[in-house]
């Protein structure tokens, strides 16, 4: 039987990330778009599916206000720079497309609430300044400056009549001097300054009809004013800061008296959940008592989905449907800050439990579609730091720093809601937060239709104790109660420092905690005694995993039969222990920061770590090699779990990122052979196109292979062919054609090449004359313009550098290095040039006295040979030789004029 493959391929198949981090929210008239403040930039989510649609990056300083456009046209944002931007939105199924078109400066402070009239032409901005500024949207002008109050602006309303009467709109205003005035938008006076509250006035709301107008504010009362002559029909204490009021639309029921037809009135504010109020008689319309929240700071009202989203001080938008008791029907997260731990829940693994920094565990479907949370688990009173589940998923168990440790059941098929995620018991003891807990690994027989809860549990605290408990019984009939335990079966003194993690082996016959003092203790679980310890670290041990119990030390490389115990530490190490004799068998490095976590991953043959630097490695147990890095948190990754198949690991960071990992490891490798294959084939087809000598096919298909030296070779051999066109730069006319009409991306590719041809003087006449082409056929605007994506592997055969979502790599980089080489090449021709006239000079110079020299032996022969004539005759010849010696001097005269002449002629 083969061995079971490595998983070497991982793929981010899913993100959770924040998209709110407080401020101000907006929703679109048709409900779907969500827009919200995430620190200084702007993000757009569908309220459906949770997909991030826009992310409008900021000025570095803080959103104080946004509004959107009933029919999604327009989009203002307001920071505290005091700038005002306008952006149209471009809303398709898949995403937004959002466009500035105007950037203000709004105020002379900053802008603190904004609004959009109903027909979405209008904005009503209110400053800390005290002016309230009326825009047309579309303009990007003011069209009223309305001043009149004297403190910050708190509260804006517009009134647009139904019959669309511009003589009827108003605009009302809020502000911290406890002052509402309305102002007429038409004349741009004011009509009425109404005075009534004691605080600083959060929220108005007209009727439709324009009759009443609704304030609230944080004097814990709401007021409806009679907008016929201003007067207050009732002032009515609601015994709770109010930071929002409005009025619901005419006909909705939601539990008010039948007989009653007036609109209902919606309060909320620091108590945390939305109150209904009669507007004709002031009374409250009572509701079912739901669970406590945080204060809520605003409330969005959707009249298309008939709901009211109330948006909490923790980050949490809650939907509640407009229905009787106002039901929540969604919780969604908008920030989870950091991720401590995580855990999958259910024997299938359709959700997941976070603890994130807060006193509430969040229950999460990674496999929905939908937007937000399944559910919450409120109990703790303070940050829940650790988490477990036993072997079915059906029972998670939490410890926080409230010192107690608390077991839930988690049933998400159970008909009724309020039974789905109930606390079972809670375990108190611990003197200190707990760091660290841990569930028995058995199985056990199911109860009816659901899993009985676990025999026992193993805690570890700050206290630097370990306690194990028994898991009681609930007692009969009583399904609701939650067991109060505080009693453990035993307490030991565990170690120096704190307890960082606890895990229990799979025959529950051993248990290992993991501490800050550089150690790791393996425990019996009957008796609580020690029977061994793991020495080695060089800093506090982060996490401990007992190995699956077919795999031993040497399955591993190692020697002996011994179980196996894998350790994570802050000395940037994982480490393998035997059990026989707990010595480290082999150490696994390469992360550059502390580990965090470590667990098994494909049947023991495979460790997953999760590092302080953001990275999760994957490692080959037996090699220690690492096959596999995932980089998807930009701060520590706390968190780590796998699901129960193996195909799938989720992690959770500081960045406030969970992100889930799918394994297509054979994908990738089928992938890689049908590449192999298709490879084979082409460069087959490559080679019998170079014999053919179709060069015109052949370099076609050295681009798309991107075989950089073939390619080389293929301009080389055209450039030097014998049978070169004279009127074709590279040698033959269609290959000049092919390099005119390629693509972006083949063009780029060429260009790559053609810069590092151009670096080598030897291949630089090819780069020069593809260039020429290349200069020739397209127009400027084409180089300037061809932009690549650097996510993409690079040409030069290097991983682009990792760079944020929209970044390209500019082909102006390419052109400048080819200028510079170019401009060097050209010098080194020019002084070639100049080189070669001195040769030319120097040649001449060689043949002139070469030819003196002929000319000077010649004479020498000619007198030697009269000289012997004489000799022999007997005869003086005096005259004679007179004579020819005078007729030698004019020659000699007549040579050297023909000298002369000659060197004039050379100069």
């Amino acid at each position: 039987m083969a061995p079971p493959l490595l998983k070497t391929s991982f793929k981010q198949i899913k993100v959770l990330q924040s998209f709110y981090t407080g401020g101000k929210c907006a929703l679109s008239g048709d409900g779907r778009i969500l827009v919200s403040t995430l620190d200084e930039d702007v993000i757009l989510t569908d309220m459906e599916t949770g997909q991030e649609l826009a992310r409008i990056e900021g000025d570095t300083e803080l959103i104080s206000t946004l509004a959107i456009t009933p029919n999604s046209s327009h989009l203002i944002t307001c920071s505290k720079s005091f700038m005002m931007r306008i952006y149209t939105l471009d809303v398709s199924a898949t995403g937004v497309t959002a466009t500035l078109t105007r950037a203000v400066k709004a105020h002379d402070a900053p802008v603190i609430t904004s609004t959009v009239d109903p027909t979405g032409t209008l904005l009503a901005t209110g400053g800390s300044d005290g002016l309230v500024k009326v825009w047309d949207i579309k303009g990007g002008f003011v069209t009223h400056n309305l001043r009149g109050h004297g403190g910050v602006i708190s509260a804006l309303s517009f009134f647009a009549p139904p019959d669309r009467d511009a003589r009827k709109w108003r605009l009302a205003s809020g502000a911290d001097d406890a002052k509402i005035i309305i102002w007429d938008l038409n004349t741009r006076k004011m009509v009425k300054t109404l005075e009534g509250h004691n605080s600083v006035v959060r929220g108005l709301d007209w009727s439709v009809d324009g009759r009443i107008l609704v304030s609230g504010g944080r004097d814990a009362v709401f007021i409806i004013w009679e907008t016929g002559d201003w007067s207050a029909r009732g002032q009515v204490p609601v015994i709770e800061t109010l930071e929002t009021v409005g009025l619901l639309e005419p006909g909705v029921n939601v539990g008010q008296n039948e007989s009653d037809s007036s609109q209902v009135v919606y309060t909320a504010g620091d108590k945390g959940s939305i109150r209904l109020w009669s507007s004709s008689t002031g009374k409250s319309i009572p509701m079912a008592k739901a669970d406590q929240e945080d204060e809520i700071v605003d409330v969005i009202y959707s009249k298309m989905t008939r709901s009211l989203i109330s948006i909490h001080n923790d980050q949490t938008l809650l939907v509640r449907s407009l229905a009787p008791n106002l039901p929540i029907t969604r919780r969604i997260s908008g920030h989870h800050d950091e991720i401590i731990d995580l855990q999958y829940l259910t024997p299938n693994d359709s959700l997941i439990a976070l603890a994130t920094n807060s006193e509430d565990i969040r229950i999460l479907s990674p496999g929905e579609s939908s937007f937000g949370d399944i559910g919450v688990l409120k109990g703790h009173s303070d940050i829940a730091i650790c988490l477990d589940r036993d072997s079915t998923g059906s029972w998670l168990l939490s410890g926080g720093k409230d010192n107690e440790a608390r077991l839930w059941k988690i049933d998400p098929e159970n008909p009724l809601q309020h039974e789905r995620f109930t606390c079972y018991a809670r375990f108190v003891g611990h003197t200190e937060s707990l760091g660290a807990v841990a569930l028995s690994r058995s199985e056990v027989e199911k109860s009816q239709s659901f899993p009985a809860p676990p025999k026992f549990l193993i805690t570890g605290s700050k206290d630097s104790t370990i306690k194990r408990w028994e898991v009681p019984k609930a007692p009969e009939g009583q399904t609701n109660v939650i067991i109060k335990s505080s009693k453990a079966l035993f307490t030991r003194k565990a170690h120096d420092k704190d307890i960082n993690f606890i895990d229990i082996s799979s025959d529950d016959k051993l248990f290992a905690t993991a501490s800050q003092d550089r150690t790791i203790k393996v425990w019996s679980t009957e008796t609580g005694e020690t029977v061994g310890i793991c020495r080695g670290h060089r800093r506090g041990v982060w996490s401990v995993k007992f190995g699956p119990s077919h795999v031993t030390a040497s399955t591993v490389g190692g020697e002996g039969a011994g179980r196996l115990l894998l350790s994570a530490s802050g000395d940037k190490t994982v480490r393998l222990w035997n059990l026989a004799d707990y010595s480290c068998i082999k150490t696994f490095e390469g992360h550059a920061g502390i580990v965090l976590k470590a667990m098994w991953l494909n049947n023991g043959l495979q460790i997953v770590s999760a590092g302080g630097e953001g990275l999760v490695k994957v490692w080959e147990a037996r090699t220690g090699e690492c096959v596999s890095t995932l980089d998807g948190h930009e701060d520590k990754v706390w968190a780590l779990a796998g699901s129960r198949d193996e195909s799938v690991i989720v992690t959770g960071g500081g960045d406030s990122v969970v992100s889930f990992w799918k394994d297509v490891s054979e994908e990738t490798r089928e992938e890689r052979q049908k590449e192999e294959e298709k490879k084979v084939e082409q460069e087959q087809k490559l080679a019998n196109y170079i014999q053919a000598k179709d060069y015109k096919s052949a370099i076609i298909l050295a681009l798309e292979l991107n075989y950089p030296y073939k390619l080389l070779n293929l301009f080389t051999a055209v450039i030097n062919s014998p049978d070169a066109e004279k009127d074709s730069i590279i040698g033959l006319k269609s290959v000049d054609e092919v390099l005119a009409n390629l693509r972006d991306y083949h063009l780029y590719l060429l260009l790559c090449r053609v810069r590092d041809w151009n670096t080598n003087s030897r291949t630089s006449n090819v780069a020069q004359r593809v260039l020429s082409v290349l200069l020739r056929s397209f127009p400027a605007e084409k180089f300037t313009n061809l932009k690549v994506p650097t996510r993409r592997k690079t040409d030069d055969g290097d991983e682009g550098q990792k760079k944020r979502k929209g970044e390209t790599m500019i082909i102006k980089d390419i052109m400048d290095a080819m200028e510079r080489y170019t401009e060097r090449h050209y010098g080194r021709v020019e002084e070639l040039v100049g080189e070669s006239y001195i040769v030319e000079y120097t040649l001449n110079q060689m043949e002139e006295a070469a030819f003196v020299d002929d000319r000077k032996e010649a004479r020498v022969l000619v007198g030697k040979s009269r000289v012997n004539g004489v000799h022999e005759n007997g005869d003086s010849g005096d005259d004679d030789e007179e004579e020819e010696v005078a007729d030698s001097d004019d020659d000699e005269e007549e040579e050297g004029s023909e000298d002369d002449d000659e060197d004039a002629e050379m100069k």
